[in-house]
């Protein structure tokens, strides 16, 4: 593996208790106001802090990934409210929940969701060039850094479709890291991988973890890998147990 990462300006203010994610009161409805209206959520309350390392478990259906999307700002709670990075999100429009996502959350599904035509170099570009608009020295230069500290920098140049799963998903950690932002939400980013490499794509979460204080949130059914994090968030009917 190659050298840390050194990182770069510090997302949030150092500190032991800086809080990054708190959940209030939040419950999540869907068809709402229809007869086949549900609610999958029922009043969570939660609070993540600067280099958490929290494993998200429970059994199917009950309610992580619906979890996840919202602390993830990808949908919106029905009732409750989010604070990220100290920003209430509830009332903003879309424009701004983008804006917010984009600089202070990265995302590691369990597909990788590359670009097969893209290089690996060129897939963790994207968060960058998306913010930016155009390619410039210092992103080439920061996605460089990143595709060497997943240990793939002989492999920077390669079509993302040319290699392998665990490579894959180690080019998708790396992307998801490019804003250099202060929470990571990983669901279920090994269950597609064989043993050795999901330990290494877990690894690697727990590295930058520790050397950037990142905050992961990590949704998984393997009860190994929730046993070496740091915090246990289990999700039963909906509600935090």
């Amino acid at each position: 593996m190659a050298e840390a990462l050194a990182p770069l300006s510090s997302a949030l203010p150092k500190g032991d208790a800086e809080i990054v994610v708190r959940l209030q009161g939040v419950r999540k409805a869907f068809n709402v106001g229809t007869s086949f209206e549900t609610e999958v959520l029922h009043g969570i309350d939660l609070t993540l802090q600067r280099g958490d390392f929290c494993a998200v478990v429970g059994p199917s259906g009950s309610g992580k990934s619906t979890l996840l999307n919202i602390v993830g700002l990808l949908d919106r709670p029905t009732v409750g409210t989010l604070q990220v990075c100290g920003e209430e999100t509830t009332t903003m429009n879309d424009r701004a929940l983008t804006r917010l996502r984009g600089h202070k959350i990265g995302f590691v599904f369990q597909y990788h969701h590359l670009i097969s035509a893209f290089t690996a170099l060129e897939n963790v570009m994207l968060p960058m060039l998306g913010a930016a608009g155009f390619p410039n020295a210092a992103m080439r230069a920061r996605a460089t850094s990143l595709i060497e500290s997943v240990g793939l920098g002989p492999w920077q140049n390669n079509l993302a479709g040319h290699l392998s799963g665990g490579q894959q998903q180690r080019v998708a950690v790396a992307r998801a890291l490019a804003m250099n932002p202060a929470v990571l939400l990983a669901d279920e980013p090994t269950g597609n991988l064989d043993t050795k490499s999901a330990n290494g794509v877990f690894e690697l979460l727990r590295q930058f973890n520790r050397e950037q204080g990142t905050t992961v949130l990590f949704v998984t059914h393997n009860a190994a890998l929730a046993q070496r994090c740091d915090r246990t968030i289990e999700v039963v009917d909906g509600q935090v147990a």
